[in-house]
């Protein structure tokens, strides 16, 4: 029998290297062709990478947190090895065919990596987070038992926990049984050994997602001087105006929120501030303004911090505006997002929604040069056309990056956005 050795794929877009997140094989495995072997990320996104051939496996280069080269040995087949001891038949060798003619699938972008060691999985995909991988591995839980509710039978958390809870069902079902089967004559039992008290500390290998938004952090908050900028808006007539939107939509239709709003209200005043919208190129010494404006949306997931982008926000209706932040957020969430939908922001917003406190100190989405937060919206008193009355103020919290931002005009920029913002029928007026 003759071996295959598949070496890590070029990925793309500058790829050198790329990290193991986890393993869905092991030595001495039969694999079928085309089934997910290893899930691996590169700086860009997180990538299935199926098997190119049918075989046995021999070996696998690197565990979950390594680094593998491009071009370097990553797994070892065995061609026509015997197939499971269930098969019938022995289906002939598939031909060996050239390492880079496996195409990887690129998923939604680096989840968490699995705790669990390395293991073969069917050749249907069970589909689930890794970080629902993990959970289920340290629950003993077994995913082919477990029946998906999520879209396409996805299986989500909730899952997980109806599927745990129905294996304590069965244990207790199961210690009835041993106690009537306890009283039949028999030695005595041996007493219970002593449960070792729970560790107190635990350790989490850094990879996967976690490592890269940590790597990005650091990077952004070492090399960019922070520029930060927070300042009351009055958003009452925005709010007047969301409510009236909803109230037109058909029933079932997703209502406005604040985003698309302020989205919009952000392209237009970029018109006047170009050097907002900008990328700086470190290894060239280059800022590249942008015309268009593709705004990252930054998004909590399950598996950590994503940003999908909204292209060419200044092009969309506000309708349009809506669905499309609806659409990438849900896309991010759901780990089914594209490469493309996860990069080539020229600049981002951030809300924390409901938890949005009062001020916040936004990190540079790097190699942007602004990003903008939203803060919690809240009626209070404030002094209104000379007499106090009650309105609805949010703040906004932005970063710049002084080096290319001088501050006045970070603030004029912000100042604008505010007017905007105050007054919203300005938004939509023409140039």
């Amino acid at each position: 029998m003759s071996q295959f050795v598949f070496k890590m794929p070029d990925l793309g877009e500058g790829t050198v290297e790329a990290e193991i997140v986890a393993w869905h094989t092991e030595p001495g495995a039969q694999v079928s062709e085309d089934q997910v072997i290893v899930e691996v990320m590169t700086d860009k996104a997180a990538v299935e990478v199926p098997a190119p051939v049918s075989g046995r496996v021999v070996s696998v280069t690197g565990a979950p947190g390594d680094k593998v080269a491009v071009g370097s040995p990553l797994i070892v087949f065995e061609l026509g090895a015997a197939a499971p001891a269930k098969a019938a038949v022995s289906a002939p060798p598939a031909p060996a065919p050239r390492a880079d003619s496996a195409m990887p699938r690129v998923a939604a972008t680096a989840p968490p990596p699995e705790a669990a060691v390395p293991r073969a999985v069917p050749a249907t995909r069970i589909m689930t987070s890794p970080a629902n991988r993990r959970r289920a591995h340290e629950a003993g839980i077994d995913l082919a038992t477990v029946v998906g509710s999520g879209p396409g039978g996805r299986i989500v958390r909730d899952d997980l926990a109806t599927a745990s809870a129905g294996s304590g069902a069965n244990a207790s079902a199961g210690s009835g049984e041993g106690a009537s089967r306890s009283a039949r004559p028999g030695p005595a039992a041996e007493p219970a050994m002593p449960t070792p008290a729970a560790a107190e500390t635990s350790e989490i290998k850094v990879i996967g997602l976690r490592r890269l938004i940590a790597e990005r952090m650091s990077e952004a908050k070492r090399t960019i001087p922070h520029f930060a900028y927070v300042e009351e808006v009055d958003v009452t007539e925005l709010e007047a105006l969301r409510q009236h939107l909803n109230g037109k939509l058909a029933k079932g239709e997703p209502t406005f929120t604040y985003l698309p709003l302020v989205t919009a209200a952000l392209v237009r005043a970029l018109a006047s501030f170009p050097q907002c919208n900008a990328l700086y190129d470190a290894a060239r010494g280059v800022l590249v303004r942008h015309r268009s404006v593709h705004v990252g949306i930054a998004t909590q997931t399950p598996d950590g911090l994503k940003v999908p982008v909204v292209r060419h926000a200044e092009s969309l209706a506000l309708r349009e505006l809506a669905a499309e932040i609806r659409r990438v957020s849900e896309r991010a969430r759901a780990n089914t997002a594209a490469r493309e939908e996860l990069g080539g922001s020229t600049i981002t917003i951030t809300s924390l929604g409901k938890l949005g406190g009062i001020a916040s100190t936004p990190i540079i989405n790097t190699p942007e040069v602004a990003i903008i937060g939203l803060n919690k919206a809240v009626e209070r008193p404030v002094v209104h056309q000379g007499a106090v009355a009650i309105r609805r103020i949010m703040n906004l919290s932005s970063s710049f990056d002084h080096r290319f931002v001088d501050g006045y005009d970070a603030a004029a920029m912000i100042q604008a956005l505010k007017e905007l913002i105050e007054h919203p029928a300005t938004i939509f007026i023409a140039r």
